[in-house]
């Protein structure tokens, strides 16, 4: 049988991997980015009317893409509804990009790390990945010149609120400079920003694309981790040069998306409901966060060294004595608990040991400290049988 030549590039999913292994109820999972399901909101559809089941348009359901393009203005984003395409969850938006500027050999640039299903979309593609290394407050910017200096990218991916896997939120400062190097260099800037409403500590954070002033750009979102994911109902918003392109793709695609997500994510968007809600998520994942926090001083203060995500719903650890963490993976699920590895976010995974990535959101309170001993223990003995 003959296939496609991108089918040698194609990698199956890890975290998928791992969730399935882990479906077991007496596994403590910290691997997956789920929302809590006590948290999934109780949704009605009797009032859904009758023709929301036939087909609908290609760019989405009109107010739906209203609502959306008025959240962004009031961000800061300059756009009207007629940039809106309303997408199969923000997933589907890479996948769009992809189609658009992808060919084999074609240069991006990613965040190190950066989102895991993003690289298994571009690399599908043959994208050549440049990384540039992640920051507290964001990109290194004099990696992120000379990339621009010494390449020529089709666009910069970037997660520039409380990244997925590092929670890193960038300053204002990071952000004006970004901006001012893609305008600089006439590079595409694909800004994703699916956590961005889950915010437990102030802060600024408008978006980059909103600072742009040459530039083309694509801003992405979704409903999943404030709604319900089931739904699979995200937006793009792009400026007008790359806006057709991206529809005509999305025709080929699935025609529309899902009318019956569609209608019910707008019974919540821009509603006094949502903003409810909203304020309820934040609360009950601050108290998670902050449990998390605890618990990882008491069992991987002397392991690991890590940073308190001011939102999102990861901890990004970094060990003090690195490892190749997939090679942990067996051990810690013989101890029913799981976790994700680190190097599956890099471009580059051999070359980056020594990472993990633990959810805070699914587990309760009271079970995160033996989780995380556990998790702790697994990894003592992995460096004792190295030294060995």
């Amino acid at each position: 049988m003959v296939f496609s030549e991108r089918i040698s590039r194609l990698k199956s999913s890890l975290i998928r991997e791992i969730l399935a292994a882990a479906q077991r109820p007496e596994v403590m999972s910290f691997a997956g980015g789920l929302p809590a399901e006590a948290m999934l909101p109780k949704v009605e559809w009797a009032d859904m009317p009758r023709g929301i089941g036939q087909y609908g348009m290609s760019e989405g359901e009109p107010a739906l893409r209203e609502a959306i393009a008025a959240d962004a203005r009031s961000l800061g984003i300059a756009c009207e509804a007629s940039q809106v395409l309303i997408v199969s969850g923000s997933q589907q938006t890479l996948d769009l990009a992809s189609k658009l500027f992808i060919d084999p050999g074609t240069e991006i640039i990613l965040e190190a790390p950066t989102y895991l299903a993003a690289l298994q979309s571009f690399q599908l593609f043959g994208a050549e990945c440049l990384s540039v290394p992640q920051e507290a407050d964001g990109p290194q910017l004099e990696a992120l010149r000379q990339r621009l200096e010494q390449h020529t990218p089709a666009f910069a991916y970037l997660i520039p609120t409380f990244q997925n896997p590092s929670a890193v939120r960038y300053s204002e400062a990071k952000r004006d400079a970004v901006a001012a190097l893609l305008d600089e260099f006439g590079v595409t800037l694909i800004e994703d920003e699916p956590y961005r409403e889950l915010v437990f500590d102030a802060g600024s954070a408008t978006p980059i694309v909103s600072r742009l002033k040459k530039a083309s750009w694509i801003y992405t979102g979704t409903v999943s981790k404030t709604l319900l994911p089931g739904l699979r109902v995200g937006f793009l918003i792009a400026t007008p040069d790359l806006f057709p392109h991206l529809l005509r793709l999305k025709q080929s695609a699935d025609l529309h998306t899902n009318r019956v997500g569609q209608w019910q994510a707008l019974q919540w968007l821009g509603t006094e409901k949502y903003k409810a809600h909203l304020s309820e998520l934040r609360d009950f994942y601050r108290v998670r966060r902050d449990a998390m926090q605890v618990a990882l001083e008491e069992h991987f203060a002397e392991l690991a060294d890590w940073n308190v995500p001011q939102g999102g719903l990861f901890f990004w650890l970094t060990l003090k004595q690195p490892l190749d963490t997939r090679t942990l993976l067996d051990a810690a699920l013989k101890e029913n608990v799981a976790f994700m590895p680190g190097e599956p976010f890099f471009a580059k995974p051999d070359e980056n040991p020594g990472y993990l990535r633990l959810n805070f959101s699914h587990i309760s309170p009271e079970r995160l400290g033996e989780g995380l001993s556990r998790l702790a223990n697994v990894i003592r003995q992995a460096h004792l049988q190295n030294a060995a």
